[in-house]
């Protein structure tokens, strides 16, 4: 087995500068780093792959998106609890959860409130099938039939008879 070298290239500096001020505030309010969690010192834009536990509803890594490679862990107590923590949040774009039992998968499609659930695989974009979230995840849909509809423009005309 080789050990490889992991890294994450953001789109700019500031892109790393802001994702590190996320990290650092969420563990200033009491989130747990298990690896990661600081820029690499390297030439170009690198973050560390990053893992935060115990992170407080009050944090950067709760309330926001952070764009980069850090994983929130949220431990739930049962299926509600899990549903009850996927939901509290302003975002919506696409959900992961992983069951074998069809009871639970019924409630993750019908009570997670997102654009797309994906059961027992991470989400993915394919251009055959809608992609698009909920909440402050945007509106609309691209990819698929109704993607393609988002491009279109309807006209409406009516026309009464003169009399």
């Amino acid at each position: 087995m080789h050990a490889h070298n992991v890294f994450w290239t953001q789109s700019s500096a500031q892109g790393v500068a802001d994702l590190d001020r996320d990290v650092r505030e969420t563990v200033r309010a009491g989130a747990r780093v298990l690896t990661g969690g600081k820029p690499l010192d390297r030439p170009g834009n690198f973050y560390a792959p990053t893992v935060l536990t115990n992170i407080p509803k009050s944090s950067p890594a709760y309330r926001e998106e952070l764009f980069g490679p850090v994983a929130s862990i949220f431990r739930a107590k049962n299926i509600d609890d899990a549903i009850r923590i996927a939901n509290d949040c302003r975002f919506g774009l696409g959900a992961s959860a992983w069951t074998n039992e069809d009871a639970e998968r019924e409630r993750f499609i019908n009570e997670l409130e997102s654009g797309m659930v994906f059961i027992n695989r991470m989400v993915a974009s394919d251009t055959r099938i809608p992609f698009g979230g909920v909440k402050w995840s945007g509106h609309g849909r691209e990819l698929g039939v109704h993607g393609i509809r988002e491009f279109t423009n309807i006209k409406t005309v009516w026309i009464e008879d003169a009399k």
